[in-house]
């Protein structure tokens, strides 16, 4: 009698838990200021949009691909061609999940033309959680693409 009580309620939360998975697809959580996907471009088309700009206020859609584990105060999203992005958010003023990677993102800010030096790449290392081994052969620094998001919109895919 104990194991079929056991079994119902395994099988009452997780029926529960997909439940709750399903209702929230489609669902978007939003930070910072208040936007929407209006003219958002496709990250994949963004430096070619910037062209040789420093710097360009615009809205870009695109797919998260790692979130600082300490805080979500940070993300890169993919560019495409095995590139990424970091976007941060403007004057440290909010922050996005943890687990927001692999969702879909729309950001409004400003994208510009950066160099990464190798202390603040190995800062990102530490905070997404890579060994020790792998942040001492961070040693050149890196020219990219960067973002400073003044709100963003992550959609519950």
């Amino acid at each position: 009698m104990k194991k079929i009580s056991v079994y119902l309620m395994i099988a009452f939360f997780a029926g529960f838990s997909m439940m709750a998975s399903a209702q929230n697809k489609g669902k978007i959580s939003t930070f910072g200021d208040k936007i929407d996907a209006t003219n958002a471009i496709e990250a994949s088309t963004l430096v070619a949009k910037m062209g040789g700009k420093d710097s360009l206020n615009i809205k870009v859609k695109g797919k998260i691909k790692e979130v600082c584990q300490r805080k979500g105060c940070w993300m890169n999203i993919d560019l495409g061609g095995g590139k990424e992005m970091k976007v941060r958010f403007k004057d440290y003023g909010f922050f996005v999940p943890k687990d927001a990677a692999g969702k879909t993102v729309v950001m409004q800010g400003v994208a510009y033309k950066d160099e990464t030096t190798v202390e603040e790449l190995r800062h990102y290392a530490e905070d997404a959680g890579k060994s020790k081994t792998e942040i001492q052969k961070i040693t050149k620094p890196e020219k990219n693409t960067g973002f400073e998001a003044t709100g963003v919109i992550i959609y519950n895919d």
